[in-house]
């Protein structure tokens, strides 16, 4: 299936019925980890500054989302989320002594914050009559996160591995989500942030891909060429 990654490629063969999205660093970003880690330095009186703050933490995010990682299972029980996330975040304490559990806490999904975009792309979605829905790895229930953000009624169908039993990248997950959401894998596409996991995996399924580029940290994520890659095939079919 074609990867419609390029902007210079906006228009997918195939016609978009159905638009699937990741969720963390997708529609949801977290909460200031710099700040978590500076102010634990400064409690333990360890010298470090804004920029190492921020090294620390960009080396842990990216560790993160490693192959290995990913397939852990981490996503299939909350005891697992935090055994193996507080294990990784573990790396800094050494660095600053206690820090891990601080880190973890920021992985709970109600101190996340959706981009700014998010919520004009899923209403203009809504308005086209797209269904959508999340295919998410996480340990946690997001459909009350997305009701606490007033989303939940722009959001069709939610297919979280720890309630299906499978992760990314595994293909299955987005098996399963092509048949909730009811269209074609050819005719859904998927959004994300993770080459593959949310990219190859889904096209092993048969789906169109679309991996946002990284963030620059303020302002829209990007997700505004969802709607152009949608509108493009059904602009062309009149």
């Amino acid at each position: 299936m074609r990867d419609v990654r390029s902007r210079s490629r906006a228009i997918a063969i195939t016609a978009i019925e159905a638009v699937l999205f990741d969720w963390g660093d997708t529609l949801f970003y977290p909460p200031d980890a710099t700040a978590v880690i500076l102010a634990a330095a400064r409690e333990h009186r360890v010298a470090m500054s804004a920029r190492e703050a921020q090294a620390l933490w960009r080396e842990l995010w990216d560790a993160g989302k490693t192959p290995e990682e990913v397939a852990s299972g981490r996503d299939l029980s909350r005891e697992q989320h935090r055994a193996s996330w507080t294990k990784l975040f573990g790396r800094a304490d050494a660095r600053v002594p206690g820090l891990s559990p601080r880190l973890y806490e920021l992985m709970d999904p109600y101190r996340w914050t959706p981009y700014e975009d998010t919520r004009p792309t899923l209403e203009a979605l809504r308005t086209r009559r797209i269904p959508t829905g999340i295919v998410s790895n996480h340990a946690y229930d997001l459909r009350d996160v997305f009701a606490s953000r007033g989303l939940r009624d722009l959001v069709d169908v939610f297919v979280l591995s720890f309630e299906k039993g499978v992760a990314k990248p595994s293909p299955r997950l987005f098996e399963i989500a092509a048949k909730e959401i009811g269209t074609p894998p050819e005719r859904t596409l998927m959004v994300g942030d993770h080459a593959d996991a949310d990219g190859a995996a889904a096209a092993a399924a048969g789906m169109q891909t679309y991996i946002l580029p990284m963030w620059s940290g303020s302002g829209p994520r990007g997700l505004a060429h969802v709607i152009e890659l949608v509108d493009g095939p059904r602009g062309a079919r009149g």
